[in-house]
């Protein structure tokens, strides 16, 4: 074999090898660990007002894919963790907004990046709407017109995208993602709008309910950290939710936690 079919091969082969790589979270150093910890302890919020992130167990204590991926950065940093769990979108923005927490799991959203900084989605998750079966309503489509009344949970990514983007029907807030269907029926509401997956359990428990065809939104669920902290905690956080995805972590633990119906997130580089 001539030396320039073997440096072609080398060349093809390097590129293989590149373009197969899992990528690799940065080092942590100390003072990386203080910055992005600086309690000692590792502080993550879980939302468990999303039953496709998080959840209680039979002893009321927090599991799921988020409390995973909490428990694995813990664990790479040797530092304990410290759980703050709360039971809405808009409890977990708080405490990051305001330093409480080192870590969370919330949806991207333009308005919340005001106080947050997002790694890249690890998983996208649909929302979808909810009628009663004998609704008129066939489409997501047909949702914004005068007269439909959408119930939401306040303070969710649902929330905050539909304030954007609905223009003729009118909004009505549940205190929680988790009590939507319970406003939808007390109130006698036309749309509930959330998670694709907690409507579907609340349609095979209640029954006469269907979900409305395809999707409305897709939500990309990220690792997000206080604005305040560092580029190099971003880069680091960033670069540990990659490594996630990419040696098949996030995709075993919905597989564990019985999760379908989720897409896990796109391969993303660090945005310069």
């Amino acid at each position: 074999m001539t030396t320039l079919k073997l440096a072609a091969l080398w060349v093809a082969s390097l590129f293989f090898t590149l373009a197969n790589a899992q990528p690799m979270t940065p080092a942590l150093t100390p003072a990386l660990k203080a910055a992005l910890a600086p309690t000692g302890e590792l502080r993550a919020v879980i939302n468990t007002g999303n039953a496709v992130l998080a959840g209680l167990d039979d002893q009321q204590q927090a599991k799921g894919v988020s409390v995973d991926i909490a428990r694995e950065l813990a664990r790479r940093m040797g530092l304990p963790l410290k759980l703050v769990v709360v039971n809405a979108a808009a409890g977990s923005v708080s405490a990051l907004a305001k330093q409480e927490v080192d870590i969370g799991f919330v949806a991207i959203d333009p308005l919340r990046g005001k106080d947050l900084a997002y790694t890249a989605a690890y998983v996208t998750i649909e929302g979808a709407y909810m009628v009663r079966n004998n609704s008129p309503l066939h489409s997501n489509d047909e949702v914004d017109r005068a007269g439909t009344r959408v119930v939401v949970g306040k303070g969710s990514a649902y929330d905050l995208y539909l304030s954007r983007e609905i223009k003729h029907a009118t909004l009505a807030y549940a205190p929680t993602s988790q009590a939507v269907v319970e406003v939808f029926l007390s109130q006698n509401l036309e749309v509930a709008a959330g998670v694709k997956q907690q409507l579907e359990k609340d349609i095979t428990r209640l029954g006469g309910l269907r979900l409305l065809p395809g999707r409305f939104m897709a939500i990309h669920q990220a690792m997000a950290t206080p604005k305040t902290r560092s580029p190099e905690v971003v880069a680091y956080l960033h670069g540990f939710v990659e490594e996630l995805k990419a040696n098949g972590f996030v995709t075993e633990a919905l597989k564990r936690h019985r999760i379908d119906g989720v897409a896990l997130a796109e391969p993303q580089a660090l945005p310069k």
